[in-house]
């Protein structure tokens, strides 16, 4: 059996209600806003970018990003692999594609905050190369960065 092709794709009238249903494990709903009001916050943040992760022709998860202020950094908005498709490398190659595609528009540094606690996504992170930074925003999400 051959190992699944990643990919990120738009989200379109036709698929948009089958990614509004993709859902993380319940013990990691807190640590993420659900994907109907990523693309609702999105759609009033022209700057914002979201798309569908696949797997071959499976929906299975979410990224939104958008720039920051400065013109050099990327934002990592939201990200979620579905509870059904975790542990199967999906979110590594999502989080692949989206980094290796950052310097062809002009960024140099990627960037995220993370909602800390017991099965949040901080170790994930640390496993794609990012670093804390040591800054915690006002909400209390922790910062971290990746320089690419």
């Amino acid at each position: 059996m051959s190992t699944p092709i990643v990919s990120l794709r738009e989200i379109t009238a036709e698929t948009v209600r089958v990614i509004c249903e993709l859902e993380p494990h319940e013990a990691q709903s807190g640590f993420v806003a659900p994907n109907a009001v990523s693309i609702a916050q999105a759609h009033f943040n022209l700057a914002a970018v979201f798309r569908a992760i696949y797997a071959d022709e499976e929906p299975v998860g979410f990224i939104m990003w958008r720039p920051e202020d400065d013109g050099a950094s990327c934002f990592l908005w939201r990200f979620m692999i579905d509870r059904r498709h975790q542990g199967k490398g999906y979110g590594r190659d999502a989080i692949g594609l989206w980094l290796e595609g950052l310097p062809q528009q002009g960024y140099k540094l990627a960037t995220l905050s993370y909602v800390p606690g017991n099965g949040g996504p901080h170790a994930f992170y640390l496993a794609q190369g990012f670093r804390d930074t040591g800054e915690t925003h006002a909400n209390g999400e922790r910062v971290m960065e990746l320089a690419l």
